[in-house]
């Protein structure tokens, strides 16, 4: 059984979501919400969806379900992630997003809202327990109408921003839009249009395509270099499939990681804190921009977690963001007597107009502003395939066996610092950092590198990507 909760939301095959476990585990979230007081009989759940195959079908057995459990299902359509979450929050209703976000389409998900924002680890373990408590249902499930929201919660996530980033703010940018099936494909254009830029839609699919800015495919990039060397762009944009983690290319089609966009937003929104997972780059201490850099586990939640924190201990102005480049705003910004409101969930569209508004301010090329942060070249990949009792196994080994892993990292010089707040991230003593862990959303272990330059960036993850494959698939 591959269905679980992972880094953000509920992920699995789809052949083991859809039906019976779809509808069991709304019903479960749903009698979390009634169980504490916070939903009543009759009360409205939204529902949203992206573009991949199976989610209409899914989204439909979710609105039944909200209508089993005695609440009103309300259906959102198809639209981004952060744009149902904004809305949620605004009309103080809870929320269900049908989506595998970057995974391939033979997967999928629910992401769970409650009124005041996304679901934590805490909830997820009630939902679990609620759930598992609930009798297996085989029967079919009569279908219902839900409510139609039509295009409102789209129209308000499109004023979110241009309340705060001023009209004509990018004119004289010009952007290349890289579409392919994410469902913030074309909210990005309208939003980049009416700021002033130029977008140039480019590479719009009719299939889904599963694009992972943690760990882009060979043919994205190449498709970034492709479309950069063919005509002039300031930058080439995009997101994932639910649109909650942008992708950003400078005008060489150059891909600037997740982490480094972050840290471009928060600077650019003067912020005094960022809390970012262990894995973003570890340059974000030393580059000066900002007085507090908070670390957390990996996911959303513990971000959130983080955030909290950080302004229970008097921060201002908090961003969090995930080396996947999803920003999670955590506190209101005021900038040129305008105004912005927190949003505490993943966001794709912040980061890419903070990255571009940079470029505008600055008239300095993306490049070079990514530059001036002084980050280690990084890089990261995975291997396929791998179990979860498989990269635990190695995990702890690597964790707990000091001389298994100083045998394995004397090739660089042997383990100055392990830290195992997410996974086995290792600092070798000659300063180049490989990070493992196992993914939350697929059988899958994952490897992060930090180095001096991006061609010893790149030798060093084939290395770390052998050296697991070494150890778990071939043991």
């Amino acid at each position: 059984m591959t269905l679980k909760f992972g880094t953000s939301g509920l992920r699995g095959l789809v052949s083991e979501l859809r039906g019976p476990p779809a509808r069991a585990f709304t019903i479960a979230f749903a009698r979390m919400l009634i169980g504490r007081g916070v939903s009543k009989e009759g009360e409205k759940i939204l529902v949203g969806r992206d573009l991949r195959s199976s989610s209409p079908e899914i989204a439909g057995i979710v609105h039944a379900a909200i209508a089993e459990a005695g609440l009103v299902p309300v259906d959102c359509g198809a639209l981004p992630t952060p744009a149902l979450a904004l809305y949620a929050t605004g009309k103080n209703a809870p929320a269900i997003m049908v989506t595998g976000s970057h995974i391939p389409d033979d997967r999928n998900g629910l992401k769970f809202y409650r009124a005041d924002g996304e679901t934590d680890k805490r909830d997820e373990l009630e939902i679990v327990e609620i759930h598992a408590g609930l009798q297996a249902a085989s029967r079919s499930q009569p279908a219902v109408e839900p409510l139609q929201l039509g295009s409102e919660p789209t129209a308000g996530y499109k004023d979110h921003f241009l309340a705060f980033f001023q009209s004509g703010s990018l004119s004289g940018i010009r952007v290349g839009v890289y579409q392919h099936s994410s469902v913030a494909r074309d909210v990005i254009v309208d939003i980049l249009e009416a700021l002033g830029a130029e977008a140039v839609p480019l590479g719009r699919s009719t299939h889904f395509i599963p694009v992972d800015t943690e760990a882009l495919r060979q043919e994205d990039l190449a498709l970034l270099k492709g479309w950069a060397t063919a005509e002039p762009f300031d930058a080439i944009v995009s997101a994932d499939g639910d649109g909650d983690r942008p992708l950003v290319a400078d005008a060489q089609g150059s891909f600037v990681r997740g982490d480094l966009i972050g840290s471009i937003t928060a600077h650019f929104l003067d912020a005094d804190c960022v809390v970012t997972p262990v894995s973003s780059n570890s340059a974000l201490e030393r580059c000066g921009h900002f007085a507090t850099v908070l670390r957390t586990r990996i996911g959303s939640p513990y971000v959130i977690e983080g955030i909290d924190t950080a302004l229970a201990q008097g921060a201002k102005c908090v961003v969090g963001f995930e080396a996947n480049g999803g920003v999670l705003l955590g506190s209101s910004i005021e900038k040129d007597g305008r105004a912005l409101a927190a949003l505490l969930t993943r966001d794709s569209l912040l980061p890419i107009l903070c990255a571009l508004s940079t470029i505008a301010v600055t008239g300095r090329p993306l490049a070079e502003i990514a530059a001036g942060f002084g980050f280690l070249a990084a890089a990261s990949g995975r291997l396929e395939g791998v179990s979860a009792e498989q990269s635990g196994s190695f995990l702890k080994r690597l964790a707990t066996d000091a001389d298994y892993a100083g045998t394995l990292f004397e090739f660089l010089g042997g383990v100055a610092n392990l830290d195992t707040r997410d996974g086995v991230r290792i600092t070798a003593r000659n300063g180049e950092v490989v990070h493992f862990r196992a993914s939350g959303n697929a059988p899958e272990l994952r490897c992060y590198i930090e180095a001096k330059t991006e061609s010893r960036a790149d030798e060093l993850l084939g290395w770390g990507l052998d050296l697991g494959r070494t150890q778990i698939l071939e043991s």
